[in-house]
């Protein structure tokens, strides 16, 4: 009975985002529409539709799990690196951004790297095969998500629940585009705290209180440390060393870099009210990772008090689901709440996959299509080009999701770290320097690329100083070289510095 009233509660939810897709696909009159929603979004839509595109499915998966598995050092240095990331992307690039995107009439990342410095088309085309080469597997992460929720909670097989969940996200977003997405993102974040809460509760509940979940994990060597981390292989503490710390809250780097998120800016109706989109997403934000990590130390008393088993390896990433069922035995209300849990990875899942679907696919039929092969398309064959590359780059990631027991955390964290290196730099100096040119921005974006696969596949494994997150070695370096190259090479032409001027004599009398 109880399966029942979880998929029941399930299937009401997803029906009510393909609603959405399809309400919003009458609006959808063109492909600006259709990726930016015509700049149309209010402030506390583009404030929690920016943060629960951004905590996709590791928010209740991934982050719970390292929790689980070493404590409370990993999971927090990364959620404080988070927070910081998110309050300065909000403070120092959000109304930059909106204004020069504006001026520069922009409506893709792609397309203002391109215009702010020129009309380069190179920059362009690169910083689009960029986001297919990192967003295809972000999505796949999602999708992967989907099918181990169901798997673990229904025992049905993981490759059809994987593809049923990912057409019911193509749908609604392929019929709806952006303005879909961020409502859906909206009532998804919604979704997504009522579920922690219920989580943290009904766990503390079980395992004894708050006390006992602490007194399990004081047992454990380095779990509840910050500077310290519990291996489940040898049961030992090692040190959390300040390069690692500083490596781990690297994570915050990754914001400026962030496709979906710079969308969102791009979006909002009113800049002015950008001061309160920044409170309401940081405080959000800041709740939300503090709770989640917690739900892994809970998550480990409940094992202790024999509530649960003990989980290993990425099985430690099914906790809030292995809870969302033990909840689900309780009664119809409990079953019901369950419901709304499970509904609440999905929500983390969807308001992610689908953000990063739609930046994919305008940097392929925007971006690749129209701008770099010089394809001539009316609106009207821009958006069904649209709409079918959504389908296609679906398909992709579907394919390369079909491993089970993939790590939603690590492939999240690899992508991360691409996107906040090859687009991070280039965004804040092409906000904030003058004198930035293409040449750097070019060579910027490149070196960011390849240093993350060369870092993450082969520095790393020499271990010691090196072992630590690819981003921070990455991001620091395409910056470096950015600023040189663009020192080293011909100033922007006058007609660059001259349009900079005018958009930012724009910003300053707003």
């Amino acid at each position: 009975m109880s399966d029942i009233i979880i998929m029941v509660s399930i299937v009401v939810y997803l029906l009510v985002v393909v609603a959405i897709g399809i309400q919003y696909s009458k609006k959808n009159k063109s492909s600006d529409d259709f990726y930016l929603g015509g700049r149309k979004l209010g402030p506390f839509v583009t404030a929690m539709s920016a943060e629960a595109s951004d905590m996709s499915s590791w928010l209740l998966m991934g982050l719970p799990g390292v929790a689980y598995l070493t404590g409370v050092a990993d999971a927090a240095w990364t959620a404080i690196g988070l927070a910081i990331g998110t309050y300065i992307n909000w403070l120092i690039v959000a109304k930059r951004i909106r204004m020069y995107s504006q001026g520069y009439d922009a409506f893709t990342v792609p397309d203002f790297f391109s215009k702010r410095f020129g009309g380069c088309k190179t920059l362009s085309c690169i910083a689009a095969i960029m986001i297919v080469v990192f967003f295809v597997p972000y999505t796949a992460s999602g999708f992967a998500a989907c099918g181990k929720l169901f798997s673990s909670l229904f025992g049905v097989s993981y490759l059809p629940a994987m593809v049923i969940s990912a057409a019911v996200i193509v749908c609604y977003c392929t019929l709806g585009g952006f303005l879909a997405a961020s409502t859906t993102d909206l009532i998804q974040s919604i979704v997504m705290s009522v579920a922690l809460i219920v989580v943290v509760v009904f766990g503390i509940n079980v395992a004894g209180g708050f006390d006992a979940v602490v007194d399990n994990a004081k047992q454990l060597p380095g779990y509840l440390g910050l500077f310290k981390t519990y291996s489940a292989e040898t049961g030992t503490a090692s040190n959390y060393s300040f390069l690692k710390i500083c490596s781990t809250l690297a994570w915050g780097l990754g914001y400026f870099g962030m496709p979906h998120i710079l969308l969102r800016f791009m979006a909002i109706e009113d800049e002015k009210k950008l001061k309160l989109s920044r409170r309401v997403a940081t405080i959000w934000v800041v709740i939300s990772l503090s709770v989640a990590v917690f739900i892994g130390i809970v998550g480990y008393g409940m094992s202790k008090a024999g509530a649960l088993d003990i989980l290993t390896g990425s099985n430690s990433e099914t906790i809030i689901v292995k809870i969302a069922h033990l909840l689900s035995t309780h009664g119809v209300i409990a079953a019901i709440a369950a419901g709304v849990i499970l509904a609440g990875i999905l929500a983390a899942t969807m308001s992610t996959a689908d953000s990063q679907l739609l930046a994919a696919a305008s940097g392929i039929s925007q971006n690749l299509v129209r701008e770099c092969m010089g394809v001539k398309l009316s609106e009207k064959a821009a958006l069904i080009v649209a709409r079918i590359t959504v389908v296609i780059i679906s398909i992709v990631a579907v394919f390369m999701a079909g491993n089970p027991d993939s790590s939603v955390f690590e492939i999240v964290s690899f992508a991360w770290a691409g996107f906040g290196a090859t687009f991070g730099p280039v965004v804040l100096l092409s906000l904030f320097w003058r004198r930035a040119n293409k040449y750097g921005a070019i060579s910027g974006m490149i070196s960011g690329g390849i240093m993350i696969f060369l870092w993450k596949y082969v520095i790393s494994g020499f271990g010691g100083v090196f072992a630590i997150y690819e981003l921070l070695p990455a991001f620091i370096v395409a910056i470096i070289v950015n600023v040189v190259v663009s020192l080293l090479t011909k100033a922007p032409s006058k007609e660059v510095l001259d349009k900079y001027d005018e958009v930012r004599a724009i910003e300053i009398n707003a």
